[in-house]
């Protein structure tokens, strides 16, 4: 298991913790693996999720420091979402 999710789940878990997302969405990080946020928390998983973001390595962290939007990096390309669209703008409010 990859230190760099470990560290991100941790990072998630602090972001999402007051926001009161409830849904499930999973991040597909290219060459690294998956986690899964949801009612639980965040955690490496893979387990199923409403939606799923898929993004490389640098783009997922750019999200995660705050560096890139959510949104901006969907509407360049550079995020990838399949499923439910409404929960993705969810998580995206959360995280910013």
């Amino acid at each position: 298991m990859s230190d760099i999710l470990e560290q991100a789940a941790a990072e998630l878990n602090e972001k999402i913790s007051a926001s009161g997302f409830d849904a499930s969405a999973k991040f597909a990080i290219a060459d690294l693996g998956t986690i899964v946020l949801d009612a639980n928390g965040a955690r490496v998983s893979d387990d199923d999720a409403d939606v799923t973001l898929s993004a490389d390595t640098e783009t997922f962290q750019a999200i995660l420091t705050g560096e890139l939007n959510p949104t901006s990096a969907f509407m360049t390309g550079k995020l990838t979402v399949d499923g439910d669209m409404g929960i993705a703008m969810q998580l995206a409010s959360a995280l910013a």
